[in-house]
């Protein structure tokens, strides 16, 4: 059985009665002066987050509210001190089977079927035989789902579900319309990296729950790795696939960090390798600064906090002016939603 969300985060407002299920997102013991604990909760569902406080039998209520939670939670929203929130008067765990999960993890705005359908798509669309059936052996069952469902990264860009296949997608678009533009570019080599250039991470991350976090592989080997990894080990079960243009395609994959320091064991040696860095840092950047700026409510331009990830301050149109500049399918994300500003 799937439970069925009615109101979503963005939508409560000041003195409603709130009965809906939320995802745990953080839950701390806390005691007033008096002694008695009480729960400090933040709930989220794909619109936001949301803060609450569970004031009585504390302890009854924190095996329900461990983080990742799915719960079915009763209440009424309050503001405090010019802040929405919860008071909160029970919670009840829902199991994990019984919920849609795409309702409450951060995800993204398109859709997936229909990503999925154009994936399949430019596969079909490699001229090289033996690189066609590599990328379909690859994408199919149980894999093809999963890679469907994974984020791009745990915190950085695309860090939502369904965000790897869209990353994934925007990278192999540029690169078909680079490889239209220099002859030099073997299409069908550079359209296979791109679109298996990140295929490790399906391995890297744990993402069948909140939040999402690396697998012991993932941390011990990195998605680099695994990603070559991958293609060798499919390479192999495809008669006589050309060792060398193994090589090379692996080659893309272990290289398109750009640089040691950033993760790559080898540097790009190849046009399509330096193509295929310089389009997946861009669409990276982009997206990273595309969600920043739905943080930024008024019109104009706005400078972010440091961004110690970048190592600078950005200028960053705020959202109303990208509605107004661009035909954007990304809703403008709700104001209590955590920001980065």
């Amino acid at each position: 059985m799937t439970h069925n969300k009615k109101i979503f985060i963005k939508d409560i407002q000041d003195g409603q009665s709130v009965e809906d299920l939320f995802l745990i997102k953080e839950m701390s013991r806390a005691e007033a002066r008096n002694g008695k604990p009480y729960l400090i909760l933040t709930v989220t569902d794909r619109t936001g987050d949301l803060g609450g406080r569970l004031w009585d039998d504390a302890d009854r209520w924190m095996n329900e509210c461990q983080q990742g939670n799915y719960v079915l939670l009763k209440g009424s929203a309050q503001t405090y001190k010019g802040t929405l929130q919860l008071k909160v008067d029970s919670v009840n765990a829902v199991p994990n089977d019984e919920i849609d999960i795409s309702l409450f993890l951060p995800s993204t705005t398109k859709n997936i079927p229909a990503m999925a359908e154009e994936l399949i798509s430019l596969a079909k669309s490699v001229d090289d035989p033996d690189l066609q059936e590599l990328l379909l052996s690859i994408f199919k069952g149980d894999f093809f789902q999963s890679f469907q469902n994974a984020p791009a990264a745990k915190s950085m860009h695309h860090a939502y579900y369904g965000g790897l296949l869209e990353h994934t997608l925007a990278v192999t678009s540029l690169a078909g319309s680079v490889a239209a533009m220099y002859p030099v570019i073997d299409r069908s080599l550079l359209i296979t990296g791109a679109l298996l250039h990140d295929v490790g991470k399906v391995k890297e991350f744990s993402f069948d729950s909140y939040p999402f976090d690396y697998t012991d592989e993932g941390r011990l080997v990195g998605h680099l790795v695994l990603g070559a990894e991958m293609v060798q080990s499919h390479a192999d079960n495809i008669s006589g696939f050309p060792e060398e243009l193994s090589y090379r395609l692996q080659h893309l994959i272990l290289s398109h960090h750009g640089k040691h320091e950033f993760g790559s064991p080898v540097l790009p040696m190849m046009a399509e390798a330096f193509v295929l860095h310089f389009i997946d840092d861009m669409d990276a950047k982009l997206n990273y600064m595309g969600r920043l700026s739905e943080h930024v409510d008024e019109s104009g331009y706005q400078w972010s906090e440091y961004q110690r990830n970048l190592e600078r301050f950005l200028l960053l149109a705020g959202s109303k002016t990208l509605e107004h500049s661009t035909n954007t399918d990304i809703p403008p994300e709700d104001n209590r939603q955590q920001t980065l500003f």
